[in-house]
């Protein structure tokens, strides 16, 4: 990958592969086993870099968080890159960081 991959794409991607609006309760109960995965890595501190081995690790888990909301996200028609900016922009009035979220980047 060139860093470049937007979260369009990566909606785009999931939906052609794994779309099956039938099964979002599946979806949502194989996220949240993804995300307790997720904790289970971090608590263990297993890096891709450090083990040779992507299973188990926080990299693996982190993409399939983000593999089972984008699907979820896809059930319901939203489109995830047009979410992002309108809670950024309501963030970023609430926590007043002073760091604006740029588009098209």
């Amino acid at each position: 990958m060139d860093g470049k991959t937007s979260v369009k794409y990566i909606q785009s991607y999931i939906k052609r592969k794994d779309y099956k609006p039938e099964l979002k309760k599946d979806y949502f109960l194989k996220l949240s086993e993804e995300v307790g995965e997720l904790a289970n890595a971090m608590r263990k501190d297993v890096l891709y870099k450090n083990s040779g081995n992507i299973k188990g690790t926080i990299d693996e888990e982190i993409w399939d968080v983000i593999y089972y909301s984008m699907a979820i996200a896809n059930c319901y028609d939203i489109d995830v890159e047009s979410v992002i900016k309108i809670k950024e922009e309501i963030n970023n009035k609430k926590y007043n960081t002073g760091i604006v979220f740029e588009e098209n980047r």
